[in-house]
């Protein structure tokens, strides 16, 4: 006997980017325990999903770029696929009610234009580096600026990983107590921790003391210059 066939669900007809923090105690959330605390807050909301198709339909909701456990951020985006329409600014604010403290949602527009991951194409990060004298990280920055290639390892599930962290760096400059600096969305991502281990290499004695960075994403969009521009702006 032939297998049934699954219900067929209706395209969404309404889809609604959202801009989203990741602040405080959030920062230590991963990925995984985001989507979840979602999915709950969007059925606490009352938000009217479209669902996918298939044998194990699932609620209509894609992420862009999700920032790595333990660092925090102001640009965290996400798509949603709606089977009613809604007010963006009404879902702004019963979202923020619903999800655990820490993850505010910031600003809800209708999506246009193509893939929200097709805008976001660079982040700017703000790097703090305990335990590094304030001093210092001018030189931090000349060095890596000057430098042509850095390699750095990382331990992923298929081993470990060896690339060039320079290759993302788009600007970098001394921001007062800490490290600012602007990464293109390359492949494999480099990442705050990455950039942490290439100043190791170019400046082992000026890191001998430093402890791990407290990384912020302050920006995400698309690379206009050396500069992050606005992923809702322009997208039509």
């Amino acid at each position: 006997m032939a297998r049934p066939q699954p219900p067929q669900h209706p395209p969404p007809v309404q889809k609604l980017r959202l801009h989203y923090a990741k602040r405080g105690p959030a920062r230590f959330a991963s990925h995984r325990d985001f989507s979840r605390a979602l999915e709950r807050a969007l059925r606490r909301a009352q938000v009217p999903m479209a669902y996918s198709s298939g044998f194990s339909p699932h609620p209509r909701i894609s992420f862009g770029g999700a920032a790595p456990t333990g660092t925090g951020s102001e640009a965290e985006y996400l798509e949603l696929g709606l089977a009613e329409r809604c007010d963006p600014s009404r879902l702004v604010d019963v979202l923020t009610s619903a999800l655990p403290e820490g993850f505010p949602v910031l600003r809800a527009v209708e999506a246009s234009g193509g893939p929200l991951a097709d805008r976001l194409e660079a982040s700017e990060w703000l790097i703090e580096l305990p335990g590094v004298a304030p001093a210092v990280l001018p030189r931090l920055a000349r060095l890596l600026w000057d430098a042509e290639t850095v390699e750095v390892s990382r331990l992923t599930k298929k081993g470990e990983r060896r690339f060039d962290a320079r290759q993302a760096v788009v600007r970098v400059w001394a921001a007062q107590d800490a490290l600012g600096i602007v990464l293109r969305h390359t492949e494999p991502l480099v990442r705050p921790d990455d950039i942490f281990a290439a100043l190791r290499r170019l400046a082992p004695q000026e890191m001998a003391d430093a402890d791990p960075p407290r990384a912020t994403r302050l920006r995400q969009g698309p690379l206009v210059g050396d500069a992050v521009g606005d992923p809702f702006e322009g997208a039509t």
